[in-house]
């Protein structure tokens, strides 16, 4: 079975600039994704996909391939999907096909090869077609709430607000790291969503996906804490 990770990595960000790149305890945030990447042994490439130089040269230093992206596709517009779809064709164009691609997002710093691993293992052992890394919500979802033209609170799930805690059903969210999917799926839905979706729940801690200072900033508070 064939299997591509590609780490999408655009140079321009608003929020946090240079956010691929930021230095993040010694090392560029990407260098952590492209390690946890090689350390899984499982991928017959690992691809930074980015038309910005500095990338490229960053992603090359800590061992992974660069596919140089078109303009195209490094734009605000642009999406992850239209990007690693891009970058399927280009591999196919010079024989390379793949049964399974992994999305992984570079800006994931305190994800493992281990986290890695086992989203994929669900892809390929539990009958499924994709699989996500998740976590759970750190706030009770069943209290949120949104403000209306007028300012005024209006509860999200009105039938959920006044429940107690242990009456509400486990909330997951994707935690903006991992993606798995059969590589057939992926070009027939253009989603990294098939009809067969499993999750893999990691820890909140290490489920940080750093696009603002305050994500960064949590990142350094929550590395090196040892959550299984």
């Amino acid at each position: 079975m064939k299997r591509i990770a590609i780490i999408p990595a655009r140079g321009g960000s608003k929020r946090l600039p240079r956010k691929n790149i930021i230095d993040f305890l010694g090392k560029p945030i990407i260098a952590y994704t492209i390690e946890a990447a090689l350390q899984t042994s499982v991928f017959d490439r690992v691809i930074v996909s980015t038309e910005d130089t500095e990338i490229a040269e960053v992603a090359i230093r800590f061992g992974a391939q660069v596919s140089k992206r078109p303009a195209s596709l490094a734009t605000d517009a642009s999406t992850v999907v239209e990007v690693c779809s891009d970058l399927l064709e280009r591999e196919k164009a010079d024989g390379r096909i793949y049964d399974i691609l992994c999305c992984l997002y570079a800006t994931a710093p305190l994800r493992t090869s281990k986290d890695i691993i086992n989203t994929l293992q669900l892809l390929e052992d539990d009958n499924c077609d994709s699989a996500m890394a998740l976590t759970n919500y750190h706030f009770p979802p069943h209290q949120a709430l949104k403000l209306d033209k007028f300012q005024n609170l209006i509860p999200v799930w009105l039938d959920m607000i006044n429940m107690k805690s242990q009456e509400v059903p486990d909330f997951l969210v994707d935690n903006g790291s991992t993606y798995a999917i059969n590589v057939a799926i992926f070009k027939e839905k253009k989603s990294f969503l098939g009809d067969h979706l499993k999750g893999y729940i990691m820890p909140r801690i290490r489920s940080v996906d750093i696009d603002t200072q305050e994500d960064l900033d949590l990142a350094y508070i929550f590395f090196g804490r040892d959550v299984q």
